[in-house]
């Protein structure tokens, strides 16, 4: 496991402790953990979206429209 020691302005660090005295939380590098955690798996669906939309831009353009797309999703269910 990796170790990093992370100081916190005292409102934060209060905040923190607040979180931990509240929550499912066993220590303030708990939460920490969490946070990161939480930052990680937002960045990797921002870059998951973010193909997509490469994707999409890089596909030919078609005479489809939405109805059409909407109407062959419908049917292949």
């Amino acid at each position: 496991m990796a170790e990093v020691h992370v100081s916190l302005p005292d409102g934060l660090g209060d905040w923190a402790n607040k979180r931990v005295a509240e929550g499912p939380y066993d220590s303030a590098s708990d939460y920490v953990g969490d946070l990161v955690r939480r930052d990680q798996e937002a960045a990797e669906g921002t870059a998951r979206l973010q193909a997509a939309i490469d994707e999409g831009l890089a596909s030919p353009e078609t005479d489809t429209n939405i109805a059409d797309i909407v109407a062959a999703a419908r049917r292949g269910r």
